[in-house]
């Protein structure tokens, strides 16, 4: 199991330097991508899903969640994790994010200075909601994560035996969390991952950036449980009307 681990480790990290990084070549004041806009980060996104998953999958851990929220849905459908794997799982997801979020710093690290907008440095590094109001905001988060779910048991379900084609598999779910982002990100920022936002936004907390204002720490409990309860939510529909799918 450690290389397993080691493989969440270092997909989730690669997941978030090339979100978060795309995030900050769109935000950050005087970057080649700056105001390049939401498809530029939506795709971005994507690719970083896409990308991670490959590398969990050669780092040693086949499952490649990635995400606590994915990790529990399949704790809770049985038959991958026992309870210590399932809670070491997530233990390295959420520090593969944190790492990342570092990398990420480092990357920019001219253009925090550069960049006079408290909000636009926060914003790299973590989700917030477009209008906030924390019951509508929880609930987009979970409606995001049960999507997820329930699309990436279909992509790996029966009826596609693993994937129409062997390796074919992160393609589909980068293209499933891009969708999820074009279509229900407004609202939050679509976290749909409690360790792509708690592992950079305590990077946020400790790191010295200049200006960076608050990690807004009133909110950061949104793109937690909200995920973690669309994962529930997804398992418990997977198998109620899918399993077997």
């Amino acid at each position: 199991m450690l290389a397993s681990y080691f493989g969440e480790f270092l997909g989730t990290m690669i997941l978030v330097v090339l979100g978060v990084g795309v995030v900050a070549n769109v935000l950050l004041s005087k970057s080649k991508g700056e105001n390049a806009g939401w498809m530029a980060i939506t795709t971005g996104w994507a690719i970083a899903v896409i990308v991670a998953v490959f590398v969990a999958q050669s780092a040693g851990s086949p499952q490649a969640d990635i995400n606590p929220a994915v990790t529990l849905a399949k704790y809770m459908l049985g038959g991958i994790y026992s309870s210590n794997e399932v809670a070491w799982t997530i233990l390295a997801e959420f520090t593969g994010a944190f790492v990342g979020a570092v990398i990420v710093w480092l990357a920019y690290l001219p253009h925090w200075g550069a960049t006079s907008s408290a909000e636009k440095k926060s914003s790299v590094f973590m989700t917030s909601p477009a209008i906030r109001h924390f019951p509508s905001n929880l609930v987009a988060e979970i409606i995001g994560t049960v999507v997820l779910i329930l699309g990436v048991g279909a992509i790996f379900g029966q009826a596609t035996r693993g994937a129409p084609v062997p390796g074919l598999g992160p393609y589909l779910v980068g293209v499933l969390v891009w969708g999820i982002g074009l279509s229900l990100g407004g609202p939050t920022g679509y976290a749909i991952n409690p360790a792509r936002d708690l592992g950079p936004r305590i990077a946020h907390a400790i790191l010295p950036i200049a200006g960076k204002g608050g990690s807004d720490w009133s909110y950061a409990w949104i793109p937690v449980l909200g995920p973690l309860l669309g994962g529930l939510i997804g398992a418990v529909l997977w198998r109620l009307l899918l399993n077997g799918a």
